[in-house]
């Protein structure tokens, strides 16, 4: 559909005061370059128009232009693209291309020099001009990318300083709409990814039943530096993991991304305990972007009969054991050992641990202990976080169900989302 040209638009805003008046300087000389001012930055600066045409004393084809405030708009001359390409400089705000000017080979389409323009200046204003016969190529020059087109034989002051103040405007809003568009995509695409890094449980033909909540401390993202992991093996047995990066930003988020993996693959190719743990802080160590980072693990190896566990803590919290008709409590963790990457050749004692028949094992990191009650510095704690759980196990909550009342319940009791990332999972065993 034919585009109108800009006398049939309604004036833009910028004509109506919103954008600054340009300095008195003349129409048609050329000025130092200046880097203070962009096309998306209009409000503030002068506006600036650079002329292509090829008839040398087509300066005066331009008549005076006044911006909205009556002062006159800065006009820059080129004959050719190379001149056009050595005045493009950053204050230049619009371009007035004449679409009759030479291509730069004799086989170039009709609209090749307007490409040549739109590449070489794709964050700029550009007007095309043409003969008033000439509407088809007009129309099209704006389907290529153009703001807007102008006749040559109906130019007028007035008219060209409401086009070119348009035109500005217009590909300002053009550019940060493609921008708005741009970012939403990249948000979209970060959200795959990352969700596509959270772990997928490998438990095919193990009676237990996988249970888990994630909530990541940075605004707006979906993965953090805690991390878990639960597979089984093809002996049985049934790993669990649970991990803490330092801190919770992106960086923090991938380490905790690649320790997931290296845990999946050695324990995957026979890894356990310390040999395990071991591997693992060497490869933080050679990850990591500093060497203060470090990260605290909890693994739990389940046996096949799923009645026993050995236990292994790098500074990790412990986890939650509850069984039918006992108290929910917290098992052994007098033999912790340090965090990965603190202590080179740091040894992790394994544990033995009776689980009996019937139970559940939460995993959790310290994200859902350190929330604080209420207003003043008290915080949940483990203790708290014990009394909580006994309390939903009293009530009832079972699974997936028990990690959101737990993961709801301390939000709650903070006042508000949690500073740090949390991670818990759930693993149950009934007969």
């Amino acid at each position: 559909m034919p585009v109108p040209i800009p006398r049939q638009r309604a004036i833009p805003a910028v004509e109506s005061g919103q954008a600054q008046a340009a300095s008195p300087g003349g129409t048609s000389t050329e000025e130092a370059p200046r880097k203070e001012s962009t096309v998306e930055n209009t409000n503030h600066t002068n506006l600036t128009l650079l002329l292509i045409e090829d008839d040398p004393g087509g300066s005066a084809l331009v008549p005076e232009l006044l911006d909205s405030a009556g002062k006159p708009i800065r006009v820059r001359t080129a004959r050719n693209l190379t001149e056009a390409e050595r005045l493009l400089t950053d204050d230049v705000h619009c371009i007035l291309l004449d679409l009759a000017l030479p291509g730069r080979t004799d086989d170039e389409d009709e609209l090749g020099v307007l490409k040549h323009v739109l590449e070489l200046a794709p964050r700029h204003a550009v007007l095309a001009l043409t003969a008033s016969g000439d509407t088809e190529r007009a129309a099209e020059a704006v389907r290529v990318g153009a703001q807007d087109y102008l006749f040559r034989d109906e130019l007028d002051g007035r008219l060209l300083s409401r086009a070119i103040r348009y035109a500005v405007e217009r590909k300002r809003s053009d550019t940060a709409e493609r921008r708005l568009a741009e970012g939403r995509l990249r948000a979209q695409e970060n959200r795959r990814l990352e969700r596509g890094l959270l772990p997928t449980p490998l438990l095919e033909g193990s009676s237990l039943r996988f249970a888990a909540r994630y909530r990541p401390g940075r605004s707006r993202a979906l993965l953090g530096g805690d991390f878990y992991d639960v597979v089984r093996t093809a002996d049985g047995t049934v790993h669990a993991m649970i991990g803490d990066v330092c801190g919770h930003g992106p960086d923090e988020a991938a380490l905790g991304v690649e320790l997931r993996i290296a845990w999946r693959a050695l324990t995957l190719a026979g890894l356990c305990g310390d040999e395990l743990l071991g591997t693992l802080q060497q490869v933080l160590e050679h990850e990591r972007a500093d060497d203060e980072i470090f990260a605290t693990l909890c693994t739990v190896d389940i046996a096949p009969d799923g009645r026993r566990a050995g236990l292994c803590l790098a500074g990790h919290p412990s986890p939650l054991l509850a069984r039918p008709g006992r108290a929910a409590r917290l098992l052994p963790y007098d033999n912790n050992g340090p965090a990965l990457g603190l202590l080179p050749g740091a040894r992790w004692p394994r544990m033995q641990v009776e689980l009996g028949a019937e139970w559940s094992l939460m995993l959790y990191t310290d994200g859902l202990i350190e929330g604080r009650v209420g207003e003043g510095r008290e915080r949940l704690g483990q203790d708290g976080m014990v009394s909580m759980v006994r309390r939903q196990l009293a009530e009832g909550l079972r699974g997936e169900a028990l990690l959101r009342a737990a993961v709801n319940e301390v939000r709650d009791l903070n006042g508000g989302e949690l500073a740090d990332d949390v991670a818990v999972l759930l693993l149950d065993r009934t007969v």
